[in-house]
Formats: structure tokens, C-alpha cells, sequence
């Protein structure tokens, strides 16, 4: 929960985008709300994991969510 103030930043400029003709950074927003809300739910899980003390079950994939690709 300490995250979600996160989506609502994300929520807001897209809405600014939409409204100024922005519409390929709103689209991108979008997609990355998606993103950010998907690592806010993975960081659940793996707290809530081990707080149920099942740490060999979770971990970070190298080939998944927060790795950060440069073009």
C-alpha cells in the first residue's frame, strides 16, 4: 500500500496527456500503470511470502518485471 500513491501520479499525467493532445504518452502511461502495478503486486506477494516464511518459493527473475531495457 505504501506504493499506490505511485498509480495515482501515473493516473493524473496521463489524464493531462489525454486532455492536450498527448495521446501516444497517454497510451504509454497506460502501459506503464500496467507495469507499476503489477511490481507493486509482486512486492506483496514476496512480503506476504515472507512473512509466511516460504522465501525459497519467491524471488526476483532476471527475465521479468523491473529489469529495464535501454533501446
Amino acid at each position: 500500500m505504501q506504493n499506490d500513491w505511485i498509480l495515482d501520479v501515473l493516473a493524473d499525467l496521463k489524464s493531462f496527456a489525454a486532455a492536450n493532445g498527448l495521446g501516444s504518452l497517454a497510451e504509454q502511461l497506460d502501459d506503464t500503470t500496467l507495469i507499476a502495478a503489477a511490481e507493486i503486486a509482486s512486492q506483496r506477494e514476496e512480503a506476504q511470502a515472507r512473512l509466511n516464511g516460504d522465501r525459497g518459493q519467491l524471488g526476483s527473475d532476471p527475465g521479468g518485471l523491473g529489469r529495464h531495457q535501454r533501446a
